[in-house]
């Protein structure tokens, strides 16, 4: 069976016909590589359309009683992260920055207060909101107090104390600091009653539910992006294959027509 010589192939690619499906075929496959790129940027969207619903779900959410959903010293249910509940205690004196937290691109602290808790005497860690680096937020508020606020998981051990500040929000270096028992979760502030004093007058800038673990892309738009991908590959694929097939019989007729067992084309007269 004749192949054919990259010769050949040369000879095909450069004749106007194959140009001509080439560049049809490349056009094709911009067309199907902006498609992609375009379903991919849908995938980025519509993931951060679906962490905005679950933020404004979770803010509009009735708030149900902390005794409901955690007791003090339990494992804390990966489910609660976001949950709305609602407390009531009385803060303590014993304030400490959780340094290294930026917001809204600014760097900054958590202000992080013990409360304790009416009913079990257990400590809550709450999270007051945020304030800049070496702002000296107010203290909070006297006497017993009704807060509404949003679940977080207690974070991981850091390097500890340093006086008033700490780098993490860890239950298991809290106890040492705050007589127990303590929760192994910690509340987010969203209103309190009586209120804090607002972040015009000292106060911390409350901070919005927490955000959860990100998804990533929308897994149905990848997909489409793919597809795209490959039909654009596919295209230019078939124009070598074209390209191929069209040297091979250009091979095939410079040779001749077939040929008998004996070596005499098919059709010659003797």
């Amino acid at each position: 069976m004749p192949t054919q010589t990259r010769a050949d192939v040369w000879r095909v690619a450069r004749s106007p016909r194959m140009l001509g499906l080439l560049a049809v075929l490349l056009a094709a496959a911009v067309v199907c590589g902006l498609l992609g790129a375009w379903q991919l940027d849908r995938a980025r969207t519509r993931s951060a359309a679906a962490q905005e619903q679950r933020q404004a779900q979770m803010a509009a959410a009735e708030a149900v009683p902390l005794a409901d959903v955690l007791a003090p010293q339990t494992a804390f249910d990966g489910d609660l992260v976001g949950r709305k509940v609602s407390v009531t205690g009385t803060f303590e004196a014993d304030q400490l920055l959780v340094s290294g937290r930026a917001h809204d691109d600014v760097a900054g602290a958590l202000v992080l207060t013990p409360l304790r808790v009416a009913g079990t005497g257990a400590v809550l860690p709450v999270v007051r909101g945020w304030v800049p680096s070496g702002a000296a937020p107010e203290a909070a508020p006297a006497g017993q107090v009704s807060l509404v606020g949003y679940l977080q998981a207690g974070e991981s051990a850091g390097a500890g104390l340093a006086g008033t500040t700490t780098d993490a929000i860890s239950p298991a270096e809290l106890l040492h600091v705050w007589a127990g028992p303590i929760y192994t979760g910690y509340l987010v502030l969203a209103t309190s009653d009586p209120p804090q004093p607002a972040e015009a007058a000292g106060g911390p800038a409350v901070l919005g539910p927490p955000r959860l673990a990100d998804t990533g892309p929308n897994l149905q738009n990848v997909l489409y992006a793919l597809e795209w991908f490959v039909f654009g590959g596919f295209a230019v694929f078939l124009w070598w294959r074209t390209v191929l097939d069209e040297a091979r019989g250009t091979r095939r007729g410079a040779r001749g027509g077939p040929h008998d067992d004996t070596g005499t084309a098919v059709g010659d007269v003797t």
